[in-house]
């Protein structure tokens, strides 16, 4: 078969690979998929409305839409082939778990996209020692072919140092002989995945509060062990001030992220004139681009209709790409925003000739806490929260940010807002 990134189901080959019945009862499937849940920490399955949740209470259940169906479509006749295809193309598809059907000779006759991933399959890999001796030679495929009809076994391999258990078991044709052996792979990376972010997020909110935290109590500190002239007490007083505030606003944009990922954020879409809060957004940060001698134009590129989205979550977002133009773009700079209507979306662009951000650094930019220079964002009290922030809230609303930058030449921000409910 050609194997490519979605499962291709050359019927006839299968069956004169594969003289399969399904696995004999339900008991046994019950059995091989109450083993399975034993020996994974956590396993996730979702497929449209099909997958729901894999637990042991609900294995009878998963068995009559998973291993049933496979094996029965493996052994389908002719006939039965077309419906018994759509279906299981609907469920491998669709399945963020991994599933992969060899025959006797160890030859790929079914895979999904999943496994690919999972595995990292590549289209060179079509047999059972391609993908699994790569990470460990002693997964023998004629050990788990002849075992008994009621048993399955687990074998660990690491991908990319993430372990995933990878649970075996053989099936047999109608004269009960060892046919093949069907592998299943659960998506535990993601889940990994999720646990360092949250590692990684509570490190840094303990780092970016202890930052100004103790700022403000060594010059506290100092002021109250001392005697300083007016001018001294003022440039200390000043920095405590203007740490408190930066905490205060980390505080502030914590609890906006944290009401986003429960949930609790109300969404009160209304619509409203996209190009006349731009000017409003613009009016309110007059004073810091009069202070950096910026240059702002405006162009209106079409007849904008009004957009349909909470009015203040957008301002916002623009106050927000909008302040950053202005403090990473040096003195005296150039700063051009547009507002345009393409299909059933107004946008936004706004374009600096500011710094730039690098090429490396563009595909994490929407990570919480992730700040290209860090010294350079404290400098300007930066939290590296706005931009998380700035996508969580258009992705509620229904919108889009993109950001396009070069070192040295600027960043360009296109923000994209429905006009439609």
């Amino acid at each position: 078969m050609g194997y490519g990134v979605f499962i291709q189901l050359n019927l006839g080959n299968i069956s004169n690979q594969i003289n399969t019945e399904q696995i004999t009862n339900l008991d046994q499937i019950n059995l091989l998929l109450n083993q399975l849940s034993k020996n994974l920490d956590i396993i996730l399955i979702v497929a449209g409305i099909i997958f729901v949740v894999i637990a042991i209470i609900l294995s009878i259940y998963m068995s009559k839409v998973i291993v049933y169906p496979l094996n029965r479509f493996l052994k389908s006749k002719d006939e039965e082939k077309s419906t018994e295809q759509i279906e299981m193309r609907k469920i491998l598809l669709h399945t963020t778990e991994g599933i992969i059907a060899f025959d006797r000779e160890g030859k790929i006759a079914l895979i999904n996209p999943a496994a690919r991933k999972l595995l990292k399959i590549s289209p060179e890999d079509n047999s059972f020692e391609d993908i699994f001796h790569k990470y460990d030679k002693s997964i023998n495929m004629e050990k788990i072919i002849y075992l008994d009809n009621w048993t399955s076994t687990t074998e660990q391999v690491s991908v990319d140092g993430i372990n995933l258990n990878v649970l075996f078991s053989p099936f047999r044709d109608k004269k009960d002989i060892p046919a093949g052996v069907i592998a299943f792979i659960p998506d535990i990376i993601e889940h990994e995945r999720l646990d360092n972010m949250r590692k990684e997020f509570v490190a840094d909110v303990s780092h970016e509060l202890k930052t100004p935290i103790t700022s403000i109590m060594g010059y506290s500190d100092t002021l109250l062990e001392g005697e300083y002239d007016e001018q001294t007490q003022k440039e200390f007083l000043g920095v405590i001030a203007s740490e408190a505030r930066r905490m205060a606003k980390l505080v502030t944009d914590l609890l906006e992220l944290s009401r986003i990922d429960n949930n609790k954020k109300k969404i009160k879409k209304e619509s409203f004139d996209l190009g006349k809060l731009v000017k409003d957004s613009q009016a309110k940060l007059a004073i810091e681009i009069k202070k950096k001698n910026h240059q702002v134009e405006n162009f209106v590129t079409a007849d904008v209709p009004p957009v349909f989205a909470d009015k203040d979550d957008i301002q916002r977002v623009v106050l927000n790409i909008l302040t950053n133009s202005i403090k990473y773009t040096p003195e005296g700079g150039l700063i051009k925003i547009y507002v345009g209507f393409v299909y059933n979306d107004a946008y936004i662009k706004i374009i600096d000739n500011g710094i730039g951000i690098p090429e490396d650094d563009l595909n994490r930019i929407f990570e919480r806490f992730y700040r290209v220079d860090k010294a350079r964002s404290r400098e300007f009290g930066g939290s590296g929260l706005g931009l998380a922030i700035a996508k969580e809230i258009l992705d509620k609303n229904g919108g889009s940010i993109d950001i396009k930058s070069k070192v040295g030449e600027g960043t360009e921000v296109v923000i994209k807002v429905p006009t439609k409910e």
